[in-house]
């Protein structure tokens, strides 16, 4: 099934930029992130890496749903750390899964993504969710579970989306769909991007969301091992190697691959690794 729509009306215009420096987070005593230092500017900001990795958590700590320590600054303002002020603060996060409500239908769905302003103005913003998603105003009346797992996937978009966030945050979003939905859910996404609402995605198809992208990080065991612009890090050594299975076994990491590569550089602290850019071009 495709899906099309002309531009995005729903998102912020502020054009938000998050700034993580020295975040650490985990699950009780067990810390996952560890003193990461990462960017998501205005456009498309991919997190890439192996399993176990730590960019679900990333997400989890960023939308206040665990503790964390370090510095999160939203255009230079603390972002506060529980979820609700999160949300007035301007930040969506579609989770894993997607996590709708099954016996609910579309609509009810979507308007609870607007459940915090006031009615007339929740309506309002039904009616754009269903100019953008135009499938979802046909099927506005189906319970959300026995949709299939791509049209659930957009549901779980177009309630975010009903935040009016500046900054939309997507955990997996293609996870468990076909090739032809994903390529559909990646441009959507790349849309969202470009409507004037940051977006920050945590996503398994490497090649597909490099494609996307405007800049991206690969972590690696809660660390940051290699970043830059999208277009350098598909080509560099580290990721197709690692990640795009590239002259490597399917077992390779991004450790292993950095020994392998002259055009990786090791960094002294955890590990991390800068990419070589391409002469003219600067990568951090």
């Amino acid at each position: 099934m495709m899906w099309h729509q002309p531009a995005f009306v729903l998102g912020g215009s502020g054009r938000a930029h998050l700034k993580v420096d020295g975040l650490s987070a985990g699950y009780g005593p067990m810390l996952v992130l560890r003193d990461l230092k990462l960017e998501a500017r205005p456009g498309l900001t991919v997190i890439l890496g192996p399993n176990g990795a730590g960019k679900t958590t990333l997400l989890r700590a960023l939308n206040g749903l665990i503790p964390r320590s370090g510095d999160v600054l939203l255009d230079g303002d603390d972002l506060p750390e529980k979820t609700h002020e999160i949300v007035k603060a301007g930040v969506a996060l579609v989770p894993e899964g997607r996590q709708l409500f099954p016996q609910m239908t579309v609509a009810e769905n979507l308007e609870l993504g607007a459940w915090l302003v006031d009615k007339g103005e929740r309506a309002a913003r039904l009616e754009r969710a269903f100019d953008n998603f135009p499938k979802l105003r046909e099927r506005a009346q189906q319970l959300a579970g026995t949709m299939s797992g791509g049209e659930q996937q957009m549901v779980a978009v177009a309630r975010a989306m009903m935040c009016a966030p500046r900054l939309l945050m997507l955990d997996e979003p293609s996870l468990g769909l076909a090739p032809r939905m994903v390529d559909e859910l990646l441009a959507i996404v790349r849309r969202i991007a470009d409507s004037g609402t940051t977006v920050l995605v945590v996503e398994q198809n490497v090649r597909k969301a490099l494609a996307v992208a405007d800049r991206g990080y690969v972590l690696e065991r809660g660390t940051v091992v290699a970043s830059g612009p999208a277009r350098l890090l598909a080509r560099s050594t580290v990721v197709r190697e690692a990640y795009l299975g590239a002259a490597s076994s399917d077992t390779t990491t991004a450790a292993s691959a950095a020994k392998q590569s002259g055009t990786v550089r090791a960094e002294p602290v955890e590990a991390a690794r800068v990419v070589r850019p391409a002469p003219g071009e600067r990568i951090n």
